[in-house]
């Protein structure tokens, strides 16, 4: 992977851009950053950052558990919410054939159909079932807690359905947990119903969660070379390791140069590859950088409502609905394009219409030159108009690479995190929406919570229309 920051600096964009010196500047905040890295990671909290060395029993494990199940499902279905549905979602796009659930089976070499049910809209599950052959099927519960109303509903509709339909030993087999190791709901029910259980491991949370077997388990279900990606992310955790200078950590760089953006005013980070194979990273990225980040307070205590709020993007297809904001709208966002040296296929165009100037250069030229010339374009634009962007360029997407590029983002985040001086792994903001739901479906325990929602101020209808 490349990670080419020229056009961030003020060489390349002038006032609006970064000196060395904006770096130099914070020399003692990124030194105190790396020491707090260390110490956390040397503490076990984030564990994350160890998977990609000591999972060779888990992988094990599911390898021999898909070559298990694969004769007998034609389907795996994935019921989870957050990382535990865009990570599988965002390696299976990457990697696997854009259409692979319309591949017939032996296209995907036997490998089960993949479908990712993350929302609790009721039309999607009802309809879910109209494809699915409940007796060929395998569904993959997510919840480290156990608690989680969307995920945990969904796996009480299905579990009822399965054994309704097939019978109590049957339907266990149609069931895959993955959960804590001991605490929550989810591990006793497994425990107490028989259900194969894999382990998200201590010091793993959810939107860190891709290379634990949350994301693992899935990938392998659709042939997927997971030891590829652990490989790959194993080569980023032991560039980004304590003891490098930070101008050759990539992930290090990368937050350093967002949170020198972010004390300009660059309140947005835009991402963009040019692949439609890495689309769904954009989806990963977003909520590992808006749950991260986003916090009302720092680690003192104080209210800082810090965050930068993330935006996804599609090259070349946003050049046509968000570019003309970019180039010409507010400087309040650092854009980040994501590259691809080679595809996995090459396409030319005919030479038609060689009368036709607007059309006739087109001919002989492949779309790989093209999307790849549209993302050089972009740059430029974004450039000139003294916009913050920034290029990482992958070779190709293969495994290794994935892996690579997943564990540098997590690793930026953590990292970036530090210089905020803000806890990085938590999420209160989500947990008050969640309490709130608990206590309006009447939860033991929420009583006093439930009094605070039944006290908030009533609508007025000044303000309501229709």
């Amino acid at each position: 992977m490349n990670l080419d920051y020229n056009n961030m600096m003020c060489e390349a964009l002038g006032a609006q851009g970064i000196s060395q010196g904006d770096i130099d500047a914070l020399t003692p905040k990124i030194d105190a950053a790396v020491a707090s890295m260390a110490k956390k990671h040397q503490g076990g909290g984030m564990w994350w950052r160890n998977l990609p060395f000591e999972q060779a029993d888990v992988v094990k494990d599911i390898l021999s558990y898909v070559e298990k199940m694969k004769p007998e499902i034609d389907a795996f279905v994935v019921l989870g919410i957050g990382g535990s549905a865009l990570g599988p979602l965002a390696v299976q796009q990457a990697l696997n054939h854009p259409y692979y659930n319309e591949l017939p089976r032996e296209r995907c070499k036997g490998f089960p159909r993949l479908y990712v049910v993350d929302n609790v809209d009721p039309e999607r599950l009802v309809y879910l079932f109209d494809i699915l052959d409940m007796k060929k099927t395998l569904f993959n519960v997510i919840s480290k807690s156990g608690s989680t109303s969307e995920t945990m509903s969904q796996f009480m509709i299905i579990e009822d359905m399965l054994e309704k339909q097939l019978g109590a030993d049957e339907a266990k087999k149609r069931i895959v947990c993955t959960t804590d190791k001991s605490k929550g709901n989810l591990v006793t029910i497994a425990r107490n119903k028989g259900y194969k259980t894999f382990t998200i491991q201590d010091g793993v949370g959810g939107r860190f969660s891709e290379l634990s077997p949350v994301g693992l388990l899935p990938a392998a279900f659709c042939g997927i070379d997971i030891q590829g990606l652990l490989d790959g992310a194993a080569d980023m955790e032991k560039l980004c390791r304590e003891g490098v200078d930070y101008k050759n950590n990539p992930a290090y760089m990368y937050a350093i140069l967002h949170y020198i953006a972010m004390q300009k005013g660059k309140n947005i980070s835009v991402m963009m590859p040019y692949a439609d194979s890495l689309k769904f990273i954009s989806d990963w990225y977003a909520q590992l950088w808006a749950e991260s980040l986003g916090k009302k307070y720092d680690i003192n205590g104080k209210v800082v409502n810090a965050g930068q709020t993330p935006v996804k993007a599609l090259g070349a297809t946003d050049q046509h609905s968000q570019v003309q904001l970019y180039t010409e709208g507010p400087f309040d966002k650092v854009i980040v394009l994501i590259g691809v040296d080679e595809y996995k296929e090459t396409i030319e165009i005919p030479k038609l219409y060689g009368d036709m100037p607007s059309l006739g250069f087109l001919g002989g030229v492949t779309h790989n030159q093209l999307i790849q010339t549209e993302q050089t374009a972009t740059e430029y634009a974004l450039t000139v108009s003294g916009k913050m962007n920034m290029t990482i360029t992958l070779p190709r997407v293969t495994p290794q690479s994935l892996g690579y590029l997943l564990h540098f983002f997590e690793i930026a985040t953590a990292f970036a995190g530090e210089l905020m001086e803000i806890d990085a792994f938590d999420q209160p903001g989500v947990e008050e929406g969640k309490n709130a739901a608990y206590a309006l479906f009447g939860r033991p325990g929420y009583e006093e919570k439930k009094k605070e929602l039944d006290s908030r101020p009533k609508r007025d209808d000044r303000y309501l229309i229709g």
